[in-house]
């Protein structure tokens, strides 16, 4: 069992910047491929980003691409999403997510976190 906590979600003006983070107990954190994911009011859930177990490899949707970068410290048992220039769309809940493979499809994992609200004023 892995338990995922996410923090760092909070209210910011566009053109911001917020770093989210995502802490696991459990098992052994880098045993798992990470993903980040947001769902706003309304929509699915969609991929932002992905990391490979030993973080060689990094994985982004395009409406992000540039602006987000996700990395993880397998030492704090935490990966990071470090967003910036923000822009109003960005704005849902975002979640942490783990598998063993790393992959974009939200279905395709286990573990999830309870979410954390980012909101982003225009």
């Amino acid at each position: 069992q892995v338990q995922l906590v996410e923090s760092g979600g909070g209210l910011v003006q566009a053109g911001g910047s917020l770093r989210l983070s995502c802490t696991a107990s459990g098992r052994t954190f880098s045993s798992y491929a990470m993903g980040w994911f947001r769902q706003a009011p309304g929509k699915e859930r969609e991929f932002v980003a992905a990391i490979t177990r030993s973080g060689g490899s990094t994985y982004y949707a395009d409406s992000v691409k540039g602006r987000f970068t996700i990395s993880r410290d397998n030492a704090k048992n935490t990966v990071y999403l470090q967003m910036n220039s923000l822009k109003p769309e960005d704005t849902a809940v975002y979640y942490c997510a783990s598998r063993l493979v790393v992959s974009t499809t939200p279905r395709e994992y286990y573990y999830w976190g309870q979410g954390t609200q980012v909101t982003v004023s225009s």
